[in-house]
């Protein structure tokens, strides 16, 4: 009867049916006390406003697609450009508005869920726990789920846990009425992604989460909305971003890599695009080959194609390898290559930032490594 009570609930609302079987029938370890509060929580989730905080390279298109699906949103960014190109999207109009500040959007009503979408550490902090922050809510915070996909410090990430479940929200009757008077605690999720930039404009990132169990559950058809995967990394806070370093270490060294060898390949005489082809199917086989070539001229529409502009700049690359390095010293573990390749992103860095290197836009794509490092040459120079 319980169970049966909690799928009337949950079809009743915005969850639906699919969500429902899939819980059913992928968590059927749940306890009927889990299964209510991932009603509860999916119930908030989906049936009100998300609050957006960060619409930069990345948030702009993962709340783009938020409001291509009917989403309303409440946005935030310190740039006001960012925030007018936002609101210039075909589907912001009446759906989308712009506030002051994340406690702003902390104290709105009807305000379900916030994500925030930052470069780094410093800036998540800010937005949680500074001045104007969403914790800083007076009265208490009115949201009951608060999403961080940025990537950032691992150890942050579980201090930032233990301090929203210490955080007293606010009432919200439109949202959760079965808890009127006194509503639970907010939920924190760390869901960093993977998929850079054409991810989340085509809407397929994939989503690597820390948090409780029903809880990232709970989550599920509102990331479902800006990804095609969602990883449950584990029910501690940080797990998430622990999972997101150790993919961006492998991938900054795999871009290294490809670059080098291509960069040897093409000095020796040989051709980027034929080269790039023996990679791609054979044991060099990898994503930096097959589905984002440094090489220009190799393929099209990735960011070497058009002069290394836009994608994940080499700044946020070498950012990352840094809090990857400072993971394994936090956790014993050698790293002796995520050392050389963080040298040698901190080399692309410095040659732009210096004037030693031009480039149009700022930092480049980390792929630039392949012209800024080891000055190879373009396919069609062969």
């Amino acid at each position: 009867m319980i169970l049966l009570q909690l799928a009337k609930t949950m079809l009743a609302g915005t969850l639906g049916q699919r969500s429902l079987l899939g819980l059913l029938s992928t968590s059927s370890t749940l306890s009927c006390k889990q299964l209510h509060a991932y009603a509860t929580e999916s119930r908030a989730v989906n049936g009100g406003t998300v609050g957006f905080i960060g619409v930069g390279a990345m948030g702009h298109h993962m709340a783009a697609n938020l409001l291509k699906a009917g989403v309303q949103l409440l946005v935030y960014d310190r740039s006001t450009a960012a925030l007018q190109r936002l609101l210039a999207t075909p589907h912001a109009a009446g759906r989308a508005r712009a506030v002051n500040s994340p406690r702003e959007l902390a104290e709105t009503q009807g305000v379900s869920a916030v994500i925030t979408m930052l470069p780094a550490t410093d800036h998540v902090r800010e937005a949680y726990q500074g001045p104007e922050g969403l914790l800083k809510a007076r009265g208490g915070l009115i949201p009951g789920l608060l999403l961080d996909c940025s990537t950032i410090c691992p150890t942050y990430t579980q201090q930032l846990g233990q301090e929203v479940a210490r955080t007293q929200r606010r009432a919200d009757p439109a949202l959760d009425p079965q808890h009127a008077a006194a509503p639970p605690a907010p939920h924190f999720v760390d869901a960093p992604v993977s998929g850079g930039v054409p991810g989340a404009a085509n809407a397929t990132l994939t989503f690597m989460c820390g948090g409780p169990d029903e809880v990232v559950e709970a989550t599920r058809p509102l990331l479902a909305l800006m990804g095609s995967r969602v990883l449950h990394m584990g029910s501690r806070h940080g797990a998430g971003q622990v999972a997101k370093l150790c993919n961006n270490l492998a991938c900054g060294i795999e871009m290294a890599a490809v670059s080098e060898a291509l960069a040897l390949g093409a000095a020796a005489g040989l051709d980027p695009t034929q080269l790039s082809q023996v990679f791609n199917t054979s044991s060099a086989r990898c994503w930096s080959s097959e589905a984002y070539n440094p090489c220009p001229g190799v393929m099209p529409g990735v960011p070497a194609s058009s002069g290394y502009r836009g994608g994940f700049s080499a700044a946020l690359m070498l950012k990352d390898l840094r809090l990857a390095l400072q993971l394994a010293a936090d956790t014993g573990q050698r790293a002796p290559m995520g050392e050389q390749a963080s040298a040698l992103y901190g080399e692309v860095v410095k040659a732009v930032e210096s004037g030693a290197a031009s480039h149009q836009g700022g930092i480049p794509d980390f792929a630039a490594i392949y012209k800024l490092v080891y000055k190879g040459r373009d396919a069609k120079e062969q």
